[in-house]
């Protein structure tokens, strides 16, 4: 424990964001393999989330809507697109891999900013780029296999591959409104929208496939989808207060690790060769656009 207390509070704050989101993947996994529709579940998460951030905002005594509206219901509406995808994948990978191609998102987040906010591609980030590409190529193996003749290697299911990568554009698309929205809207609304959107979206696109949870545990698992979420937003939004929040952001690839154990423990799941490679490509990217001195943009 007092191991745990020297670390720096950012980083702590970060660790116990990436264990509560890798939670909220497990029960969404876990709900799922009950019967229980992506929607359905995406329902649930956006009702407690809608609820929990309606009091936040009440006790900050500001108003829900915002200023730009046009731009936080845009954000809604990508976030939830991106969730939707994010959990199927969830449902249709290992958690491991799931996750981990989730983290593609930096690679869209930086192209978007380059074309929609002006900013500069650094040298560093060309390398994340590049070193991420090659780790899902790994992973994915699209049309050919680096490891044919390796029973360690395994092929993804490719919808869910679609998903994941889908939903990591969905993300970056999603912090570059967040980006243009943070200079004029308080967090606490451009959270807000998210679920706002999320619950009738969710609710419409489901339709007529509600399914009654079996179980108090498919209920507990759904409520947690929710709960879980929102304390790895409350500890994310800690983290990068910080004054080393940027170098903390890169502990939250402990996601993938936690999600693993969860994956391992609960649903069987033992990482193969490939993904392990693939982590190392598009984690290491991270870390170098995270790290790297080099601050400069290359000369076009």
């Amino acid at each position: 424990m007092s191991s745990f207390l020297a670390i720096p509070v950012s980083v702590r704050f970060m660790l116990c964001s990436a264990l509560f989101f890798a939670l909220m993947g497990g029960c969404v996994k876990g709900a799922s393999l009950k019967g229980i529709p992506v929607l359905e579940i995406l329902a649930a998460r956006a009702l407690i989330s809608s609820a929990l951030s309606y009091i936040d905002i009440r006790r900050k005594r500001i108003s829900p809507w915002g200023i730009n509206k046009p731009l936080l219901i845009a954000r809604g509406v990508v976030g939830t697109m991106a969730l939707v995808c994010v959990f199927y994948a969830v449902t249709t990978l290992p958690l491991a891999e799931a996750t981990l191609l989730q983290y593609l998102y930096p690679v869209f987040t930086s192209l978007l900013a380059f074309f929609f906010l002006k900013e500069k591609i650094l040298r560093s980030t060309i390398v994340c780029i590049l070193l991420s590409l090659t780790g899902l190529l790994v992973m994915v193996q699209p049309g050919f296999s680096l490891f044919a003749s390796s029973v360690a290697s395994v092929a993804l299911n490719p919808a869910g591959v679609s998903a994941a990568i889908l939903g990591s554009l969905g993300t970056g698309i999603a912090y570059v409104l967040v980006r243009k929205l943070s200079s004029i809207e308080d967090p606490s609304v451009i959270i807000f929208y998210f679920p706002f959107i999320a619950l009738p979206v969710s609710f419409l696109l489901l339709g007529n496939n509600f399914v009654m949870p079996p179980d108090a545990a498919t209920w507990a698992l759904l409520l947690l989808v929710g709960v879980f979420t929102q304390i790895a937003q409350y500890c994310l939004t800690m983290a990068i207060k910080g004054e080393k929040a940027a170098k903390a952001t890169a502990y939250s690839y402990a996601q993938v690790i936690f999600s693993a154990l969860i994956g391992w423990a609960f649903f069987m799941e033992v990482p193969t060769i490939t993904t392990l490679l693939g982590a190392l490509f598009i984690i290491g990217g991270a870390l170098v656009n995270l790290w790297a001195p080099l601050d400069r943009a290359p000369k076009l």
